[in-house]
């Protein structure tokens, strides 16, 4: 079908072959090969020409293009000169354990997958775990930066091996996740080394329980209505008392840790 101007004209001529033909066939009719032209105002196609045949086109052998024959081997050699493609790269990360949408949306670019890959290699050990940790990364806050500077990620100065250390760090609980985001703002500003960083701005997790134990306190002795809320039943009142806490230490307290000695201290008034 020839003559269509618009996405609607497609949709429109596709819609009226589609009834045109049904009808044809039902009433035994042949639908012959030919060339239709759509006619907008009417909203129909109208046959133009029925050579469709090649030879009615008196095609011919170009005489400058001799014929090509490539042997299997220089075939083979050919496809394995490719770089792996985006479907191929695709399924690899499924099997990796990925979901739909975190493999579709890591082979979008070529320089995310990279990045992915050069990631998850350097944060090593269980290969399932380290992919979880990778992507979650690439798509998360690398992803927001891509987003934000509108830089490609080999510019970024939060390399693989930079972001490795620091996702190391949080996961031996050397910084806490929140700590963790404002470390890698700073790494991705100045390129600095995460532990730099960490030690400059205070961000190691507090590990000494009577330091942790006196914020709690604090947090507890300035919101007596969230105290009256817990022992109430609320539970979201143990939630904001954890907030508290996490804003008194810039996020460097362990949440967990938190929960669990506001609610000993909680329990013991």
């Amino acid at each position: 079908v020839k003559n269509m101007n618009s996405f609607r004209a497609v949709h429109d001529a596709l819609v009226f072959e589609e009834l045109r033909q049904a009808e044809a066939l039902d009433q035994g009719e042949r639908i012959p090969q030919e060339t239709r032209g759509w006619v907008d105002d009417r909203a129909v196609t109208v046959s133009q020409r029925t050579k469709e045949e090649a030879s009615d086109y008196r095609y011919f052998p170009e005489p400058d293009l001799p014929p090509l024959r490539f042997n299997e081997a220089y075939l083979e050699s050919l496809r394995a000169s490719l770089p792996e493609l985006p479907e191929a790269k695709r399924n690899r990360f499924l099997a990796l354990g990925l979901s739909d949408h975190e493999a579709e949306t890591l082979v979008e670019t070529r320089d995310r997958a990279e990045f992915f890959e050069a990631l998850k290699a350097r944060i090593g050990g269980d290969e399932q775990r380290a992919t979880k940790l990778a992507a979650n990364w690439v798509l998360g806050e690398v992803g927001r930066w891509a987003n934000e500077t509108g830089q490609d990620l080999a510019d970024l100065p939060a390399t693989p091996e930079k972001l490795a250390k620091l996702i190391q760090m949080a996961e031996e609980g050397a910084i806490t996740a929140a700590a963790a985001k404002e470390v890698f703002s700073a790494v991705a500003e100045s390129g600095e080394d995460p532990a730099t960083v960490v030690e400059k701005r205070g961000l190691a997790t507090i590990s000494g329980d009577d330091e942790l134990t006196a914020v709690v306190r604090d947090a507890i002795a300035g919101n007596a209505q969230a105290v009256a809320d817990y022992h109430a039943g609320k539970e979201s009142a143990i939630k904001f008392l954890v907030g508290q806490v996490m804003r008194a230490t810039r996020g460097r307290a362990d949440p967990q840790k938190a929960t669990d000695l506001l609610a000993a201290e909680l329990d013991s008034k």
